[in-house]
């Protein structure tokens, strides 16, 4: 995710040997590794909470489960090159509301300060564990560059049920830069965001539970064991009097669309839905693709972002550096609109999604091979493109700790809808809850349960059950025609100190492989946070 350091500049005219000396010295001191800062304070007057040590002032894309930080420094007045404006500052269109003004009419300094949920969704650290390298990093922070470093793992245990018990262990480094070129070539208000990281490790889902369609592990996904990943890397601007923003690059586009910052916080969902992200078109972190997005403010409590994307198979360049070894099948067309209302005396945000995505790419009917003596009875589709419609939907419920967004307990639902018979899961339907601070003494505790309903794609039911009466192999890791299967995931996220959050894990997974051949599998586990 990128990060928004509020900087201020001294010399502008450094030569390239010189920065390249620092950019390796301090490259140097955060090879130990953390993870992500996700700090994202939504309102920008709160004081960070008394029993833990705020860290340098930052603006990130990201809201922090527990904690609002302190206001970001001002840029002084002589910078010959103030930093460009943050994408989550977007200003209206029409300085008024849309059907929000119905709910609350009390005068609410919230909605006109609101720092939108940014494109890339958060990680639970907050601070920095090494406070000591602040200077250096302020030092960067002044003359163009900024940076986090990060640390996840993730180890997951399956205890009963599934095809064995045992545990998976996989982790992930990742190195976040953003280049002010405004600071450091004279390109005022353009940014240059990359994403480097290093994955390694095993899914539990693969080794012991016996599903190949749900991670119920994060962090291995398509990149296997990566020792040097590229994965975002892309330009950003706003334009207009900061009225509409553009990126413009390899992204993500799972970070950009049908995402949001409670989602992640949870395993199994993170960084989208699986029905949306188990095929090809929607790229998954790590795999970026060539495309750019626009965003802009309609109201002050709407936002719409749509764009063009490349699409290529999930699996190829795994690397994340060999560009011209990626063949496009089609193209990606996302439109995502966002209703962020303020409910109530206490200002409760809510974040309603409606979104949709046609990929142009020829996919080919999932029924599969067609047993000859079935062949004049099923009609079999010609290849066609995939549509994805979802509704995601989050309301905060109470307020505890702040008048930031995170500071209290959210319920959350969505579902999601793919074109059946190109698509692995034709439906998903979630509900769940994040809810901060329900231990006395424990107010920056964040406890979160959600159960996951997957309905399988008829056609690769039917296929498959075809293929069975027929006597033939129904597929690779395919015990009987599948069909559905369902998930309770909970986790309890305790902040430990800045920079470091221990989250243990519970998962239940009922019909492993879509089916009822592998019994329900339990998990536990534990994640582990921290940022440099």
């Amino acid at each position: 995710m990128p990060i928004f350091i509020m900087i201020s500049e001294k010399n502008t005219k450094m030569s390239c040997k010189y920065f390249l000396k620092i950019f390796l010295k301090i490259n140097i001191i955060s090879a130990i590794g953390t993870l992500p800062l996700a700090v994202h304070a939504q309102d920008t007057a709160a004081v960070a909470p008394q029993n833990i040590p705020s860290a340098r002032p930052l603006q990130l894309p990201s809201t922090n489960p527990a904690i609002a930080l302190p206001p970001a420094r001002k840029t002084p007045a002589r910078h010959p090159h103030p930093p460009a404006p943050s994408a989550d500052h977007l200003g209206a269109i029409f300085d008024t509301e849309s059907i929000s003004s119905l709910l609350n009419r009390n005068d609410d300094a919230l909605r006109r300060r609101d720092l939108t949920a940014g494109y890339y969704v958060p990680a639970q650290s907050f601070g920095h564990i090494a406070p000591q390298l602040s200077p250096y990093r302020n030092w960067l922070a002044e003359r163009g560059f900024s940076f986090e470093f990060s640390y996840k793992a993730e180890a997951m245990a399956n205890v009963g049920g599934g095809i064995s018990k045992g545990m998976s262990y996989a982790h992930e480094l990742t190195f976040n830069t953003r280049w002010d070129l405004g600071r450091l070539l004279g390109l005022d208000g353009w940014i240059l965001h990359a994403v480097m990281m290093e994955r390694a490790g095993r899914e539990v889902s693969y080794d012991h539970v016996g599903d190949h369609h749900i991670l119920l592990s994060e962090v291995y996904s398509l990149s296997g064991h990566a020792a040097a990943h590229l994965a975002d890397i892309y330009l950003e601007k706003s334009f207009f009097n900061n009225h509409l923003n553009i990126n413009i690059g390899r992204i993500t586009l799972t970070h950009t669309y049908a995402t949001s910052l409670l989602l992640c916080t949870f395993m199994v969902q993170c960084s989208a839905p699986p029905a949306i992200k188990a095929d090809e078109g929607w790229s998954v972190y790590p795999k970026a693709t060539w495309g750019g997005t626009l965003r802009f403010k309609p109201t002050r409590d709407l936002t719409l972002r749509t764009g063009v994307y490349r699409v290529g198979a999930l699996t190829e360049n795994p690397s994340g550096w060999a560009w011209g070894s990626e063949k496009s099948t089609g193209i990606m067309l996302p439109i995502e609109l966002t209703w962020e209302p303020f409910i109530g005396p206490d200002n409760l945000p809510g974040h309603y999604k409606l979104g949709f995505a046609h990929d142009t790419s020829p996919y080919a009917d999932r029924l599969g091979t067609i047993p000859a003596m079935f062949a004049k009875e099923v009609f079999h589709d010609a290849t066609k493109p995939r549509d994805t419609f979802y509704i995601e939907a989050d309301q905060m419920v109470y307020r505890k700790g702040g008048q930031h967004q995170m500071a209290g307990g959210y319920i959350l639902a969505g579902y999601v809808h793919n074109t059946p018979s190109v698509s692995t899961f034709s439906d998903q339907v979630y509900v769940g809850a994040s809810l901060l601070g329900i231990i006395p003494r424990r107010p920056f505790d964040r406890f979160g349960v959600m159960y996951s309903y997957y309905q399988m794609s008829p056609a690769i039911t039917l296929g498959q059950r075809l293929r069975q009466l027929a006597g033939m192999s129904m597929g690779a890791f395919v015990n009987g025609p599948q069909t559905h299967s369902a998930i309770l995931e909970a986790y309890y996220g305790v902040p430990i100190r800045p920079g470091l959050v221990l989250q243990p894990e519970f998962e239940y997974m009922m019909r492993p492989g879509q089916t009822s051949v592998i019994p329900n599998a339990t998990l536990v586990g534990l994640k582990i946070l921290g940022n440099l």
